[in-house]
């Protein structure tokens, strides 16, 4: 597997990136969150990745919007974990002594829509570990 970044630093400039994904013939996409966030074209990414072809991973809302799936720490625990932090760092704590935490769940979903369209089998083992499957 030969990974190849593309960095998009606007929503200008997402026709050019899924272009030249195409012009090196991508065999998938996976879109990091903060790229859905701050762009917030998560729809659109989600559609150039079907015109392109594209099995795409990425941020849940992603896989929702149309992506193939979605892998990742379940968001929610990890901000009311840190609201603890923030809570004990506005009450004095220094935030170099607060422990590092790691996400503890993880979130599982398939878009069967989307491998159905790609040409794509999901394997059934994969199909009932998921947490979600969109069919």
């Amino acid at each position: 597997m030969q990974v190849q970044p593309v960095v998009i630093g606007s929503v200008e400039e997402m026709d050019s990136a899924f272009a030249a994904m195409s012009r090196e013939r991508a065999e998938a996409l996976m879109v990091q969150p903060v790229c859905i966030r701050v762009l917030g074209q998560t729809q659109r990414i989600a559609d150039l990745a079907a015109k392109h072809r594209l099995p795409t991973s990425g941020p849940c809302e992603l896989a929702e919007a149309g992506g193939l799936l979605c892998y990742g720490a379940d968001a929610l625990p990890m901000y009311r974990r840190a609201a603890v932090f923030v809570d004990k760092i506005l009450k004095g704590a220094t935030p170099g002594d607060l422990p590092v935490e790691q996400p503890m769940t993880f979130t599982l979903i398939i878009n069967l829509k989307t491998a159905k369209a790609l040409g794509l089998t999901i394997p059934p083992v994969l199909l009932f570990q998921a947490d979600k499957v969109i069919k």
